[in-house]
């Protein structure tokens, strides 16, 4: 062979292999370069709802208790538990005189009602026409130990008037009222007193369920 002719054969061949290399993969042989692999894009996920908190179930209604009934207080075992201070619409009141020298008086006074009352501390006595009061004589007894007073029943209490003097000028009546610890307004009952002397010396004792004690203080 010549020199040219072998020259030739081995351009064909390099030329052969060229092509070899150069052409398409199998991926591509079905023609037409090989499209690209599509890379999927990341996808930003669209923002969560917000979730409503959870409702708290609502608690049943708690029905109205009914009101308790008012206890009734029972009845007191005290009898005397509901009599109550005597005032001067439930008596009539007289005066005596019992020892002229000293112009004392005898003072009583009567249950005109139906019903019991109680008789407390001193009688309030003042000079008809004279302002002032006869001071109280000697303790009282509290209102436990009052007298209590039925009906058409008497109590007496003692007027003491002095020895007259310079100072000291007569009346012929006086009035009366009664102490009910209370703001009960009472009318004041009078009783004649003729010849009674007023001085500083005027006093009168707490009522008493009888004449010799009230006059004896």
């Amino acid at each position: 062979m010549s020199t040219v002719r072998r020259a030739a054969v081995v351009l064909v061949a390099v030329s052969a292999l060229a092509l070899t290399a150069c052409g398409p993969s199998e991926d591509g042989a079905a023609g037409g370069p090989a499209a690209p692999t599509a890379t999927p894009s990341a996808t930003t996920p669209a923002p969560a709802k917000p979730t409503a908190p959870p409702t708290a179930p609502s608690k049943p209604s708690t029905p109205a208790k009914p009101p308790t009934p008012a206890k009734s207080v029972p009845p007191s075992t005290d009898p005397d538990y509901d009599v109550f201070p005597c005032s001067t619409y439930d008596l009539t009141f007289t005066a005596s005189l019992a020892e002229p020298t000293t112009s004392s008086y005898l003072l009583k006074i009567t249950n005109k009602t139906g019903k019991p009352c109680r008789v407390i501390g001193h009688p309030v006595v003042t000079f008809v026409g004279l302002d002032g009061h006869a001071t109280a004589r000697g303790a009282a007894p509290g209102i436990e130990e009052a007298i209590k007073l039925a009906p058409g029943q008497t109590a007496y209490a003692g007027l003491m008037g002095g020895l007259k003097g310079a100072k000291s000028k007569t009346v012929s009546s006086i009035a009366m009222t009664m102490e009910t610890d209370s703001d009960l307004k009472q009318v004041p009952l009078k009783a004649s007193t003729p010849g009674f002397n007023v001085s500083d010396d005027n006093s009168v004792t707490a009522w008493m369920d009888n004449a010799e004690d009230a006059l004896s203080l």
